[in-house]
């Protein structure tokens, strides 16, 4: 996987100071799990959803798979007309994936998920 760029203008997704300890210890697996959880609850604000979770990782989606089974369905009865609105949709759909990842030292990295077009 690719290491994940933030938009321009974004500032870097750390949590604020009292997260960490006072005398510049390395968090404890409690801190870390705080710190995760600051992360997660800041993409879920973005509208992404979490699609699984360890101690220190969790990867998360934003988008949603076409429902191909319903829109054949339209297609068919609609005599072939809804297919141009599925294949429309099909090629401006998109899932993305990315996995938050919460170091040693307390850092998060975040990883892109493999980014497909859902079609």
């Amino acid at each position: 996987m690719k290491r994940h760029h933030e938009p321009q203008g974004w500032s870097p997704l750390q949590p604020p100071p009292g997260y960490y300890s006072a005398d510049g210890r390395p968090p404890d697996a409690v801190q870390r799990a705080l710190i995760l959880d600051w992360a997660v609850s800041q993409r879920i604000a973005g509208g992404w959803r979490v699609e699984s979770r360890s101690e220190t990782q969790v990867v998360m989606i934003r988008g949603r798979p076409l429902n191909h089974v319903l829109h054949a369905v339209l297609t068919v009865f609609s005599c072939f007309l809804w297919g141009v609105v599925w294949l429309v949709l099909g090629v401006t759909n998109k899932v993305e994936r990315i996995a938050l990842t919460v170091d040693a030292m307390g850092d998060i990295v975040s990883v892109n998920g493999p980014g497909r077009n859902v079609f």
